[in-house]
């Protein structure tokens, strides 16, 4: 008696890859890029001078009035620009750490890697390095930022370390080190000159309000090699959710595999922090929404890139349209962060009492 399987996809295959193609999946994906790009065109319109989505979208293919074209491609695409990059990069850096440390409510902001980023910016703030103008005013807080980040996630990896990788325990030293890292914010500010308390604090609110053509290269570069080296290891991430023994049976190196995942989204947190300010909850936010939308097991890297670019951008519209003042991004993120972290552990609670 002969038994036929039955073969749910069929594997598309270029060459010697190949890839399951998920329908659903692709057109998530496709119709998140579609709300993105509409929402891109609305927040690169607004303004003292508002444009439409048309006017928008003539002068980004070489139309428009002059005037048009420079008030779009000189003063608001950077802008919009290093929103979607910095919302893009904090999605793809949640969707890494979540997904390494087996944990829905990881993340970089509450690991304290984007507190240790802050921490570094504004000691260079406060101490009155980026006061004295010139390469320093513009180069110093980004490179402080991005060496904190680095040397925060340094710290916390080596105090958790214990023969072996521990999600665990890195989500428990990660907390405490937050914890320090904003205590030692809070002694800068509170020492520090008042104008340099001020520039600080808006630093700290997280805004793309000054960012200019000369921060959009570096962050494109960055999310561009970290994002793919984070879309190369979805067959890794899918295996690591099986758990430790499972990975190491399917062949997985499992401590080289975690480590490189957890600095890939090291690394991109601390760039998105290092040219915007630390703009809170996108990293956890982002994979979640983007994991129950494209309803699928894991977290993830696409949908994330394009939800947390979603979600920086409309919080950028909502902050300088909506409101009737302009605020930095980051208190309207944090804002909506803050309910939907609620919202985990309220569901995290539910399937540990169930």
């Amino acid at each position: 008696m002969s038994t036929k399987l039955k073969v749910e996809r069929k594997p598309l295959r270029v060459g010697p890859a190949s890839a399951v193609v998920r329908p659903y999946a692709v057109v998530v994906v496709v119709m998140l890029a579609a709300v993105l790009f509409v929402l891109f065109c609305v927040d690169v319109g607004r303004g003292e001078y508002p444009l439409s989505i048309g006017q928008v979208i003539d002068v980004l293919g070489g139309g428009g009035k002059r005037a048009q074209r420079v008030i779009v491609m000189d003063l608001r695409l950077p802008r919009a620009l290093i929103g979607i990059l910095a919302g893009a990069a904090l999605g793809v850096a949640g969707a890494l750490t979540q997904s390494t440390l087996r944990n829905p409510l990881a993340g970089p902001d509450l690991l304290g890697i984007t507190a240790g980023a802050g921490l570094a910016a504004i000691a260079v703030i406060v101490l009155g390095g980026a006061t004295t103008g010139g390469a320093l005013h513009q180069f110093g807080v980004p490179a402080a930022a991005l060496a904190g980040g680095l040397a925060t996630a340094v710290a916390i990896y080596a105090l958790a370390w214990s023969k072996g990788f521990d999600g665990f325990r890195i989500v428990l030293i990660g907390i405490g080190i937050n914890a320090m890292m904003t205590a030692g914010i809070g002694w800068l500010l509170v020492f520090g000159k008042l104008d340099d308390v001020i520039r600080a604090q808006i630093w700290l609110n997280g805004s793309i309000n000054s960012t200019d053509w000369s921060q959009v290269g570096p962050l494109a570069v960055g999310f561009a090699v970290a994002g793919a080296f984070a879309l190369i290891s979805v067959p890794t991430m899918a295996t690591l959710r099986l758990g430790d023994d499972k990975a190491r049976s399917l062949g997985v190196r499992l401590q080289l595999r975690q480590t490189t995942l957890l600095l890939a989204a090291v690394v991109l947190a601390s760039l998105a922090t290092a040219v915007t300010g630390p703009i809170g909850f996108v990293a956890l936010a982002a994979p979640q929404i983007a994991r129950r939308i494209q309803r699928c097991p894991v977290e993830p890297i696409l949908a994330s890139a394009l939800v947390g670019a979603i979600l920086v951008i409309c919080s950028d519209i909502v902050a300088r349209t909506i409101l009737p003042v302009d605020l930095p991004v980051g208190i309207v993120t944090s804002a909506l962060g803050g309910v939907f972290l609620l919202y985990l552990l309220v569901v995290s609670n539910r399937k540990v009492t169930v």
